[in-house]
């Protein structure tokens, strides 16, 4: 079961310049521009009081929370603080960039019971981040996750693939090095081109091509891979929809869908199931594949899209598809009927 979270969005704020791709009013929706201790304490009141459930974590999201002025840090800290003080919340969740992590904003937040940074390092690769304007470097993001280990804060690091120079070895590289960091949590998103933004203009005078959708799956679905044969979740794949994502023109062009995470994980299961009949001749056979409970919808695809492949790839007679809750998560077995 996830952790119940309040999301808290500081949108902008901290943030020392714009990176190339960044408009916050899309991705993260149209927050107030002033998030002040009482907001805090008005979105966690209304959180609180909806069903009475305990939530584990209030999250600053939507800026780089670290690098917001120290007094206003704390305003909003102390706000937050005093639902953990209540026993009503477990602790504090911000985000924030690699480079305004040190010592002393370390020490800050570890005082307020922040338990949990996410880091956006977005790519390891330098050449990578000085062409989406990010302002720091591959160096900044080791740095930064070392100290918060040392400080026995839990780390999570967001990557982007489709970035501004990036390729697909470079996107291997950065999910690699990832891994080498060990953070406890991964957030993947492809890139989207938003309006407003110098990504949109690089787009509109062809010295930006995004990826397609398929390009965009197949990246993350290794990346996925990877994670999770290296025992770290990823916790989000592709961006949160929010209402001015599917309004007007906001998107300008890239592999957006509503549904990423179904089409990666769909896309994966149907590899796995393709490498399982190709060991095997069933033709004009049924065939009936085993999966954990929570896999169904993964194997047979959105509108069973994966089954449809599946039968006319491989000329089955049918697909059955068989709930087992002894088979374990992200594997296939599969039997076949004469």
């Amino acid at each position: 079961m996830r952790p119940l979270i309040i999301p808290i969005f500081v949108i902008h704020k901290g943030c020392p310049n714009r990176c190339v791709f960044c408009n916050e009013r899309i991705a993260a929706g149209d927050y107030s521009d002033r998030i002040t201790g009482n907001t805090v304490r008005t979105i966690c009141d209304r959180h609180l009081t909806n069903g009475g459930r305990k939530f584990s974590q209030i999250a600053f999201y939507g800026g780089n929370f670290t690098g917001m002025d120290q007094d206003y840090q704390i305003e909003l800290l102390d706000a937050a603080k005093a639902y953990i003080d209540e026993g009503l919340v477990d602790s504090i969740r911000v985000s924030t960039r690699p480079d305004y992590i040190d010592d002393e904003r370390t020490a800050l937040i570890t005082r307020y019971h922040v338990s949990t940074v996410e880091i956006g390092a977005q790519s390891m690769v330098d050449e990578v981040l000085s062409a989406s304007g990010r302002g720091h470097s591959s160096e900044d993001v080791r740095g930064a996750l070392k100290l918060l280990k040392k400080a026995g804060i839990k780390t999570g690091v967001h990557i982007m693939a489709g970035l501004p120079g990036d390729t697909r070895e470079g996107f291997t590289y950065t999910v690699e090095e990832t891994i080498a960091l060990r953070p406890d949590t991964v957030r993947i998103h492809p890139t989207i081109v938003f309006r407003n933004t110098p990504l949109a203009e690089a787009y509109r005078n062809g010295t930006y091509e995004p990826l397609t959708l398929d390009e965009a799956v197949d990246l993350c679905k290794h990346a996925l891979l990877r994670f999770q044969k290296a025992g770290i979740p990823v916790i989000r794949l592709g961006l949160h929809t929010t209402k001015e994502m599917i309004s007007g023109d906001n998107i300008i062009a890239g592999p957006f869908h509503p549904a990423f995470r179904s089409l990666v994980e769909g896309s994966l299961f149907l590899d796995m199931a393709s490498d399982l009949l190709k060991a095997t001749d069933l033709k004009n056979k049924e065939v009936i594949f085993s999966v954990a409970p929570q896999d169904v919808s993964n194997l047979r695809g959105m509108k069973n899209r994966n089954m449809k492949i599946l039968k006319e790839i491989f000329n089955l007679t049918e697909i059955r598809v068989r709930e087992d809750t002894k088979q374990e998560r992200w594997s296939l077995s599969i039997d076949a009927l004469q």
